[in-house]
């Protein structure tokens, strides 16, 4: 069969969905690992650094068991639009901090992060929904590839240039341009569409966590993602080489392999089926986590980022394709939101965790219980490709 152009896939509104996705996905890369510098500068040490990044995504993972219900009460515009003000408007507030007492520093940090979480749950709740309702399900895989690559791109890019900037140009410009990322996708809401026909009674998110069918390539993703939260905040303070130039090379080398992965895993999935990659996925990523032992040796640092980022993208694709597969379409704002709540929750969970982990242990000793850890997710993954 002759594979169809890319332009059969994008129609003009999966092209609106990836263009404001594209802008709020900018301005959470742009600040998730600057965030953390600046507390770490205004005294909250290493254990601090973890909060304000365990507060973004656990305040994400909140609201993203509630953005189903908004999106059925007030659209897909309306509930976009006030995601992408909630991202982008408080990231204004954050040069104002510095200008607090010490007591107040991290707590002022500590709440505009808790309001960018809830911002950022709903707006890739509802992008990826909508991804999943415009992609003709004969190339979901691909399609999601393609999705990957909308919201990986600001990962390649954001991530490591928000790290790079600080040192030129300082914390608050960073923190306006990220600002001015997510709001600047408002314009482009009016191109979504309004609602979806009413058609069957929709999943109910808690019964999707009842689907054994869902929950174990949400575990698989979920054991990739806490590892992403640890290296996004603390890979640049536990690699000091060249004045963070190492740290931002490895960052941008991990989230360039995670987006080819993610779309060639689309490709794959397509015509081989998605659920024979989770177990490769989740080696990768896990190999590329222990690598970090050696986080004197500026090679293994970039190599393993390199493994871990490709077995991220595999991942990425892999378990929200095959959990987009498991159900009819009106279960696509619960897979939706429960394939999120995996990424974000795992995020939240690493930073936080690893943090505490890391203050006793030291860097090396806690990634390599990182990577251990991750290992313990190949059983529901073994299982999942045996039923």
């Amino acid at each position: 069969m002759t594979a169809q152009p890319v332009s059969r896939i994008v129609t003009r509104p999966l092209a609106w969905v990836f263009v404001a996705i594209f802008g709020a996905t900018v301005s959470f890369y742009l600040l998730l690992s600057v965030v953390p510098l600046y507390a770490t500068a205004g005294g909250a040490g290493r254990i601090g650094a973890g909060m304000v990044t365990g507060a973004l995504m656990f305040a994400t993972v909140a609201a993203e068991l509630a953005t189903p219900r908004l999106v059925g009460r007030f659209g897909y515009r309306a509930t976009f639009a006030g995601g992408l003000v909630l991202l982008g408007a408080p990231a204004l507030a954050l040069p104002a901090v510095a200008n607090l007492p010490a007591s107040a520093n991290l707590a002022a940090i500590l709440a505009v992060c808790v309001v960018r979480g809830l911002g950022f749950a709903i707006a890739v709740v509802v992008g990826s929904a909508l991804a999943a309702a415009l992609i003709p399900a004969e190339r979901r895989g691909e399609g999601l590839g393609l999705y990957g690559v909308v919201v990986g791109v600001p990962a390649v890019v954001a991530l490591p240039l928000g790290v790079w900037l600080v040192g030129r140009v300082g914390f608050t410009w960073v923190f306006v341009a990220g600002a001015v990322a997510a709001l600047i996708g408002i314009a482009v809401v009016p191109g979504l569409p309004g609602r979806e026909p009413e058609q069957e009674r929709p999943l109910g998110i808690l019964a999707s966590f009842r689907n054994p069918a869902l929950v174990r390539p949400s575990i698989v993703f979920a054991a990739t993602t806490v590892a992403a939260g640890v290296v996004v905040t603390f890979l640049p303070l536990a690699v000091t080489q060249g004045n963070g130039s190492l740290a931002a090379l490895a960052l941008l080398a991990q989230a360039a392999a995670a987006t080819l992965t993610r779309w060639w895993a689309g490709r794959y999935g397509d015509r081989r089926g998605p659920a024979r990659l989770l177990v490769p996925g989740l080696l990768a990523s896990a190999l590329g986590m222990l690598a970090l032992v050696l986080t004197g040796n500026p090679v293994a640092v970039l190599g393993g980022m390199v493994l871990f980022g490709a077995g991220f993208g595999v991942t990425q694709n892999a378990t929200l394709a095959l959990m987009y597969e498991r159900v009819p379409a009106s279960g696509y704002g619960a897979v939706s939101a429960q394939w999120n709540l995996a990424y974000d929750g795992g995020l939240g969970l690493g930073a936080a965790g690893f943090g505490v982990l890391a203050a006793g242990t030291g860097y090396p000793a806690a990634f390599a219980v990182t990577g251990i850890v991750m290992l313990l997710a190949l059983i529901p993954a073994l299982r999942d490709r045996v039923r």
